[in-house]
């Protein structure tokens, strides 16, 4: 049997670069129309709020990964300060999430091939998930190399749609949408066309926009050098998010009245296919194409991840932390993608409603997942003070800001109550919870069992 450790192939480059393929996927490049339908220009102070809340979650988790050598994800944190149960239950939660997450994925890349050719959502789900697990069967370097290039791609393009929408601003161009002014941010209603509730019913996409930032703690088992290459990663999210999502943001409303938008489409694609260049839009489609496999990439490495170190912390069955001979865990991937393919079979059953539901189960337990991160973060500072007062990386403003942003997810979970849209997904996600409370009760009984009768 091969030696069953992960190999720490993923460098600098590699890990910089997964950071920001976490954070600009399928809730910016699809997501991002809907919540514009939403909240109109006010949509900008939305990401804005919650990547700063992320930014601190993310500070929390670096400093948590960094105090006690053999991290291997938070759900080793889990088990450190809130016990065996919390674990158990963040660690499977956090595999749910981005279940969730690949299956919005790939939902979404049916809804880009259909650009092109009128076939149902399914099949192209189906043959993207077959080719990404049979890349990801190979090597954790090959992964590396896959979501560099899927995030360079990315960045591009963002790039180039800021340095488009600068040059039109100041030609003050004029598209069939109208002319592209500054003024587009408040001159259709408002920066608060629908009020405030049309700015807090957008949270939720936003939120959904932000998953995946935490896998920069996930890989750290597989990175090189995690003391250099996790507070690099870290610090540089604020940027990103200022420049892809707000700079992004402020770009395409300049460009494109939100008046003009549509939920069921990507404003990016769109945009593009006003400015006038020959094929831009179909170029466009084929990058947030590339985004959303890269999204699902992302799900499935993190999904397999998380379930071989559960298998590892007797969280899970045994076969899950076996590694092929590339050091992969091939057992937990080949069945965190089986149960992905459900979303091939949600575009084939409700393809209208399975990308809004999957997004919405996602974003609420990725809010349960960053809080434990926060109240971690908490139970360390107080129970932990001499490797609170050597640590290299601290986290700012604590505990004060911990709270804080607790607040601001509590709130969140509140909105996404009194919304209809999401309130079905809402009262639906505690019964996965139920199910694991029940699963680790059971699991607790038949050790002691097993411990009386030896």
């Amino acid at each position: 049997m091969a030696q069953q450790e992960l190999k720490r192939d993923l460098a600098n480059r590699h890990v910089q670069l997964i950071a920001i393929g976490g954070t600009i996927g399928t809730g910016l490049f699809l997501g991002s129309g809907k919540a514009i339908q939403l909240a109109g220009p006010s949509i900008i102070f939305a990401y804005l709020i919650v990547g700063i809340a992320v930014f601190f979650v993310m500070r929390a988790l670096g400093e948590l990964l960094l105090s006690k050598e053999g991290y291997q994800s938070f759900t080793d944190i889990a088990e450190d300060y809130l016990g065996h149960r919390a674990a158990f239950v963040t660690g499977w939660t956090y595999w749910f999430c981005w279940i969730m997450t690949a299956m919005a994925d790939v939902i979404a890349v049916g809804v880009y091939v259909q650009y092109w050719f009128d076939i149902p959502q399914w099949i192209p789900a189906i043959v993207c998930l077959i080719i990404l697990l049979g890349l990801n069967l190979l090597t954790v370097k090959l992964f590396g190399e896959l979501e560099f290039w899927f995030a360079l791609i990315k960045v591009i393009t963002i790039l180039v749609l800021i340095g488009i929408g600068v040059i039109l601003l100041v030609m003050g161009f004029k598209t069939d949408a109208g002319t592209v002014t500054i003024q587009n941010l408040w001159e259709h209603g408002g920066l608060f066309p629908n009020g405030i509730s049309g700015f807090l019913l957008s949270f939720q996409m936003v939120v959904f926009a932000y998953v995946g930032v935490e896998l920069v703690g996930v890989s750290a088992a597989e990175t090189s050098n995690p003391e250099k290459n996790i507070p690099s990663a870290i610090n540089k999210i604020p940027l990103r998010i200022l420049f892809f999502y707000v700079g992004a943001l402020i770009i395409l409303l300049c460009i494109n009245p939100w008046t003009e938008l549509n939920a069921a489409e990507s404003p990016f694609v769109k945009t593009f296919g006003l400015v006038g260049i020959p094929i831009a839009a179909g170029i466009i489609n084929f990058v947030v194409l590339t985004s959303a496999a890269s999204a699902c990439n992302s799900g499935m490495f993190s999904t397999s991840r998380i379930l071989f170190n559960l298998s590892k912390n007797n969280q899970a069955p045994s076969n899950f932390a076996k590694l092929n001979k590339n050091h992969v865990p091939g057992n937990a991937l080949w069945i965190s993608t089986l149960v992905v393919s459900v979303g091939a079979l949600l575009s084939k059953l409700i393809p209208e409603q399975a990308f809004g539901i999957v997004t919405t189960i996602s974003a609420i337990c990725f809010i349960w997942v960053w809080g434990v991160i926060l109240i971690c973060h908490l139970r360390y500072k107080k129970t932990q003070p001499q490797l609170q007062a050597k640590s290299t990386f601290k986290a700012p403003f604590t505990p004060f800001i911990n709270y804080v942003v607790l607040t601001l997810f509590a709130t969140i979970l509140i909105i996404m109550m009194v919304a209809e849209e999401t309130r079905p997904a809402l009262l639906l996600t505690p019964l996965w919870f139920i199910l694991l409370f029940i699963l680790y009760s059971n699991r607790r009984k038949k050790e002691k069992n097993i411990k009386i009768s030896a």
